[in-house]
């Protein structure tokens, strides 16, 4: 597609966000990332608006001659959810509503939403709960207003300018860092991993008229449980086997899988060609390597 198509990723300064923006960017479209700061690796060639999503006139005024808008806004840490229920559902739900009303104000062709795994767990507090109205409500404004929409159900991300709570950043950081793994679970989880390079390709995949008002699935291939992940990071990282493993601490995460609360049925695609997580891993050892370095 050309850059006569112009994109709009709220959000777009962030792990997630900043990924998608520079794969749309990539494949020809005009790309305007809306963010409350400018992250160090912005692209100067995208343009750059510095506002919030609770300022719905600067929304308005940013969002002219956009086609698509991508929504990566929002609180997704699981433990900050837990401390702040309310500014939670404020900039999760609220600042939701006031992208949607801006969306069908300048009739967009479409709006994608990034959501979570979580919605079909019993597990994740009020950052599930959140997400899953948050589906709610852009089914009933697609429904109400014929709102074109995607929802991405993204798992488990990892990569570069990933948050300092994203798990595997954190446990490789323990490793890199302190030649030792606190792990607070019972070692048997499983997850789906996916790099957020991977991730970002079929975020923009979706952009395709077959996906149109449908949920997507998006993990990975590789499905590993945490006691193969932990000693791969220790392989990898050069680093003497050394963690311990706490138990199961919490119900804030699933287990073994998610799905235990459905609220629709989802299409899932996976990369064609894709990151290994073994690469993936030692891409974040060399970062983390660097950092540590950088700092002396």
């Amino acid at each position: 597609m050309s850059k006569q198509k112009k994109v709009l990723v709220i959000g777009g300064s962030g792990f997630m966000g900043s990924h998608t923006a520079d794969e749309l960017f990539k494949r020809g479209f005009n790309v305007v990332i809306f963010d409350t700061k400018r992250a160090e690796w912005h692209n100067p060639e995208v343009e750059l608006i510095i506002g919030d999503v609770m300022d719905q006139d600067k929304l308005l005024s940013s969002i002219d001659g956009v086609s698509y808008v991508y929504h990566f806004a929002s609180i997704a840490d699981i433990a900050e959810s837990k401390l702040s229920p309310r500014a939670t559902f404020d900039l999760n739900i609220m600042g939701l509503v006031n992208v949607l009303d801006v969306c069908i104000k300048k009739d967009v062709e479409k709006f994608v939403y990034a959501s979570t795994m979580y919605v079909y767990s019993e597990s994740g507090s009020f950052y599930r709960s959140s997400k899953q109205c948050a589906e709610l409500i852009i089914e009933s404004y697609a429904k109400e207003y014929k709102l074109n929409y995607n929802f991405l159900r993204y798992g488990s991300l990892y990569g570069p300018r990933s948050q300092k709570w994203n798990g595997l950043r954190r446990y490789v950081e323990q490793v890199v860092n302190n030649g030792k793994l606190i792990y607070k679970g019972s070692g048997k989880e499983i997850r789906e991993y996916i790099h957020v390079a991977d991730a970002s390709r079929l975020s923009v995949d979706i952009l395709d008229n077959k996906f149109v008002n449908s949920a997507i699935t998006v993990t990975g291939h590789q499905v590993l449980n945490s006691q193969t992940l932990i000693d791969m990071i220790f392989e990898i990282s050069g680093v003497i086997r050394n963690v311990e493993i706490l138990g199961r601490s919490s119900e804030d995460h699933y287990e073994t899988t998610p799905y235990k609360y459905s609220p629709k049925k989802a299409i899932k695609i996976v990369p064609d060609n894709f990151i290994d997580i073994g690469q993936g891993i030692l891409d974040l050892v060399e970062e983390i390597n660097d950092l540590k370095e950088n700092k002396k």
